[in-house]
């Protein structure tokens, strides 16, 4: 399929799927076990009903929306991705400009391909930072230490990893550090020869943040030791407020008591987010959580949502349900994916599109405007 006949997100995937072997293509596809979380994920957000009104003015439509003091054009952005360069060599960086060029955020993350330093360069102004809290107090506050110099002003601390996901797919692929190459990984780099050039010119995709650390690591057990902490606790999350002097996000908040907890305690937003159903199958949706939590912080503080977004009436219904930004992940890597650069312009330029026309259908010219009175009834009587 031509670039230009890519009619949706999930079009750019198939590319992506045929272009990418199998073993680099699942590491970002794939879900917790069964997937059903991932799955459940786009479903309830195409489960959610919004009531078209017409006869409106929709000449102009404002896609602006403000987040952490800033105005972005569109009210979405970049959701970090670990190790993305295995996916598509030089992905990181190639999303990170993107995100400038269009002017939406761009959050890095700590397990990214390409240190947190570039790719603030990259997004210049535009990015903020995700931390995964190591098990070394020295390590979580070295990342810090960078992530202050580099004049990230936003920390996304990311929660929802006190063990890791289950990810069945990983299993089959026997995905291991240190990579191997086994007769199977060679024959599907074999099968994808642009993936593999590209891949050889840019040279293998690591954790660059933690290089030097993860060098010696002989197997998932040492890498766990340093991207998730069992023992994060609330008193955890406490220092880091006291610590960090910009703006404060928790991500992978599902719980209304927790989002409650991280606005009493001076936290500027939250994720609402199941890390995009890679961490476990048995959960809720986000977009079945969000209008609760949304209700209880009661705008004390920012509410994001990611996981699951594939349109761009996505964005429109996950604000109808409380949130005051979007952030997507898969649809991007998808577009990048794809076809590189232009693949991710794809991406954008169609996530664009959906969200202009569905905002001109619903009779609502500024996605400010948008709110629970956009919802069916039947929605609000299933989800409010």
């Amino acid at each position: 399929m031509k670039l230009s006949r890519a009619a949706c997100i999930d079009d750019l995937r198939e590319m992506a799927r045929r272009r990418i072997p199998g073993f680099a293509f699942d590491l970002v596809d794939g879900g917790a076990e069964s997937e059903r979380n991932l799955r459940r994920n786009v479903e309830a957000f195409e489960e959610i009903e919004l009531t078209p009104r017409y006869m409106i003015d929709v000449a102009r439509i404002n896609t602006r929306m403000a987040l952490f003091g800033k105005t972005y054009d569109l009210p979405f952005g970049m959701a970090p991705i670990g190790v993305l360069n295995a996916f598509w060599p030089d992905a990181d960086l190639t999303l990170a400009r993107l995100c400038k060029k269009e002017n939406i955020p761009y959050v890095a993350s700590s397990a990214a391909s390409t240190a947190l330093e570039r790719l603030a360069e990259a997004a210049d102004g535009n990015g903020m930072f995700q931390l995964y809290v190591s098990g070394s107090d020295d390590v979580t506050e070295s990342l810090i230490s960078r992530a202050e110099s580099a004049q990230y002003d936003v920390l996304f601390v990311t929660a929802d990893v006190p063990a890791a996901g289950k990810r069945d797919r990983d299993i089959r692929n026997q995905l291991a550090v240190p990579f191997r190459f086994t007769p199977e990984v060679i024959a599907q780099c074999a099968c994808h020869p642009r993936w593999s050039l590209t891949s050889l010119r840019h040279g293998k995709p690591n954790v660059a943040n933690y290089a030097d650390l993860l060098q010696q690591a002989t197997s998932y057990a040492e890498v766990q030791k340093t991207l998730i902490t069992p023992s994060f606790s609330w008193e955890s999350l406490q220092k880091l407020r006291d610590r960090w002097r910009g703006k404060l996000v928790v991500k992978g908040i599902l719980h209304p008591e927790d989002a409650d907890r991280c606005a009493d305690m001076g936290c500027d937003g939250i994720v609402v987010s199941n890390h995009g159903g890679r961490q476990v199958a048995f959960g809720p949706s986000t977009a079945e959580v969000l209008p609760e939590i949304a209700e209880t912080v009661n705008k004390r503080m920012t509410v994001i949502v990611d996981s699951g977004i594939r349109r761009g009436a996505d964005i429109m219904r996950g604000k109808a349900l409380g949130a005051d930004f979007s952030l997507v992940g898969r649809a991007m890597a998808y577009g990048v994916g794809a076809a590189g650069r232009t693949g991710a312009e794809r991406a954008l330029e169609i996530l664009k599109l959906e969200l202009v026309r569905a905002l001109g259908q619903l009779g609502t010219p500024s996605i400010v405007q948008v709110g629970a009175e956009n919802l069916t009834d039947r929605t609000l009587r299933r989800h409010l």
